[in-house]
């Protein structure tokens, strides 16, 4: 993978150990959202997220522990980005290649299924479109006329 992206809350995390995903909680800040143009839902996840992070704080059964359920406690991340430390917890971006460790399964035996970030197309990314793209996207729409759900396509 070339590009990696950063990680949200939100971001769906799986044990090694565990039957069951479950989603990333960021505990340590408020202030630094990502993907989230509204500012209010997706926080950026950082190394300091650790203990107990997770919205359900299991990942099902836990084969270390003869299939009873998990009991997570993250003690620390590995392979985050160095390269952003937030002000407000020192914390350094988490990637998806992130990776936390559990003292009951090992040393990086969670890992990151998904980040957390979804595309949202704006009425700026509309407009910042070619319309000859467009065009070859919607070849029976009279671009001049039509509306595409929500994006008036005739104030390009």
């Amino acid at each position: 993978m070339s590009e990696k992206h950063l990680v949200c809350q939100g971001a769906l995390c799986r044990c090694n150990f565990g039957t069951a995903p479950d989603k990333l909680k960021v505990l340590t800040q408020s202030k630094r959202y990502i993907n989230d143009k509204g500012g209010s839902q997706k926080l950026m996840a950082t190394n300091k997220d650790i203990n107990k992070t997770f919205e359900k704080n299991m990942f099902g059964n836990c084969s270390k522990l003869n299939n009873n359920p998990c009991q997570v406690t993250v003690t620390q991340w590995s392979d985050f980005y160095d390269k952003i430390t937030l002000e407000e917890n020192n914390g350094n971006a988490l990637l998806e290649s992130s990776k936390a460790t559990c003292p009951i399964g090992s040393t990086d035996c969670i890992s990151i299924i998904n980040h957390g970030q979804t595309a949202e197309v704006s009425q700026q990314n509309v407009k910042n479109t070619d319309k000859e793209v467009i065009a070859e996207l919607f070849p029976m729409m009279d671009l001049e006329t039509e509306e595409l759900g929500l994006l008036n396509i005739k104030n390009l």
